[in-house]
């Protein structure tokens, strides 16, 4: 069975994943830091952890990249904060603002049934819509 990893690993993971789509060369510890609005000593420590993990790799003082399994679960917990944002919006009418926010803290928590309804849900909506 799979160890469920703390919020904060989720974050990190996540925010990784974000960076690297941006130019596909990797994530520097720095931009991690800053992103997450942390110390570098606390980015190194959760990079370290992720290392251990086998969810990412990196060179001595090098960037990050996400393994395989790093990147599957990165897919995983942006797709549940995506979703979780666009139901806010579009069923509950919450700010585009708080709705990131909310889905930020709900992405950890929310059941896979849950989140497998909301998914179906918003395909339902936009059937609807077509």
């Amino acid at each position: 069975m799979e160890k469920k990893l703390t919020e904060s690993i989720e974050d990190y993971i996540e925010t990784i994943y974000l960076e690297d789509k941006k130019n596909g060369k990797g994530v520097r510890i720095t931009d991690v830091a800053s992103k997450l609005n942390v110390s570098k000593a606390s980015a190194n420590d959760a990079v370290r952890k992720l290392k251990t993990l086998g969810h990412v790799e990196q060179e001595r003082y090098g960037q990050i990249f996400l393994t395989e399994s790093g990147e599957k679960l990165a897919i995983k917990v942006y797709e549940k904060h995506r979703f979780i944002a666009e139901f806010l919006v579009k069923a509950l009418d919450v700010s585009i603002e708080n709705a990131q926010k909310d889905a930020c803290g709900i992405e950890h928590i929310i059941s896979d049934e849950t989140f497998q309804k909301i998914k179906l849900f918003l395909k339902n909506t936009k059937n609807n819509e077509d």
